[in-house]
């Protein structure tokens, strides 16, 4: 099986796992604060009904209308700053469910706006991430050339713990300021903010949804829309250097996959149309595919003529190289020189032949 297929498996296995943990420990630690919570709840409501001789369909209608009129009581929502709040909220999918449209058209509009703004904005986050790595390996090289280390190259590892410092440092910083105007705890605010930049959302914290500060605190209407917008473009950054690394590891496993395929092609064995591997596998139904013609001879020997340390020239023939020693042996000396001149250009006209015959045929296969 391949190094893909298993991560992926494992993955997926690791993932359901996680989920059940996730499962055990939250019912260990929320499922009795929930029942007690409920019958605090109901206990309070029968004494309320016992006290005010209540009936029990105005008391629904009472829950009702609290419930509802919860967003109108301290906020105007969809005044020009609380729809931007809203449409910054919906394109980057943190949806904390604080306000909601209640009219057709506005619900309508709502898809329409979430579907084109919701890839826009995570292109968009992805993209000034991926800014903001490349901005981080610059500094981070030019503080290593000042302090002289011997490696100044910047590594994934080191990107990634950049930004998660970075992230650590929003989060807390922002919490502060969370802590401060909305009169929060430290580790209520330090959740919102959390909450917020994961994209999570469950809407339990919310800011500016109290004592008008859309409209009456802009400098901190301004800072909250700062703080998502900047706060997830470095968690951007950390997820595109996780991802990175992920497709990364595809690469190299891909990569290694070729090469081990094209080692395996180069020991292969044909036999009779199967091709036996170098790795013991084989590959039935092969069409076999000579790469040389059997009845030509690449011989140098075989196709020119060579001169002996006696000046005797052979050819391929045993017999004319017997009439040719006969021929020299005869021969005086006067001749000697004409005969080394006709050897010569012989052997060169040869030799010039055969090379041309060589290179078309060469050519041919």
């Amino acid at each position: 099986m391949k190094r893909q297929n298993v991560r992926t498996l494992s993955l997926i296995v690791c993932t359901f796992t996680y989920l059940l943990i996730g499962a055990a420990v939250f019912d260990a630690l929320e499922s009795e604060y929930e029942l007690e919570n409920r019958r605090r709840l109901f206990a309070e409501e029968d004494e309320i009904l016992t006290k005010y001789n209540i009936s029990e369909v105005d008391f629904k209608n009472i829950q009702h209308n609290v419930i509802w009129s919860r967003p109108y009581q301290e906020v105007i929502q969809w005044k020009f700053g609380g729809a931007l709040y809203f449409s910054l909220v919906v394109v980057a999918v943190i949806g904390y469910g604080h306000s909601t449209p209640k009219t057709f058209w506005g619900k309508t509009f709502c898809m329409f706006y979430a579907l084109i703004g919701i890839p826009l904005c995570i292109i968009m986050f992805q993209s000034v991430g991926e800014r903001l790595n490349t901005f981080v390996t610059f500094v981070l090289k030019q503080i290593k050339k000042c302090f002289r280390f011997k490696n100044s190259e910047v590594s994934q590892t080191d990107l990634f713990f950049v930004t998660m410092n970075l992230s650590t440092i929003i989060i807390t910083t922002g919490a502060l300021a969370f802590s401060h105007v909305e009169g929060w705890n430290y580790i209520d605010a330090f959740y919102y903010c959390f909450i917020t930049l994961t994209t999570i959302g469950f809407g339990d914290f919310v800011a500016l949804q109290k004592d008008y500060m859309v409209q009456e605190k802009p400098h901190y209407f301004a800072f909250s829309i700062l703080f998502i917008l900047f706060g997830l473009t470095v968690i951007s950054a950390a997820m595109n250097l996780l991802i990175l690394r992920f497709v990364t590891m595809n690469t190299e496993d891909e990569r290694r996959d070729e090469m081990e395929a094209a080692v395996a092609a180069q020991n292969a064995v044909r036999l009779e149309g199967d091709v036996i591997t170098g790795n013991g596998g084989v590959v039935s139904n092969a069409q076999e595919r000579p790469e040389f013609n059997d009845t030509l001879s690449v011989c140098s020997c075989s196709c020119y003529k060579w001169t002996s340390p006696r000046d005797k020239v052979y050819t391929s023939s045993p017999l004319a190289n017997h009439k040719s020693g006969k021929r020299k042996s005869r021969s005086s000396a006067a001749n000697a020189t004409e005969c080394s001149k006709e050897m010569d250009s012989t052997m060169s006209e040869d030799t010039e032949s055969f090379l041309n015959w060589q290179r078309n045929k060469r050519a041919s296969l």
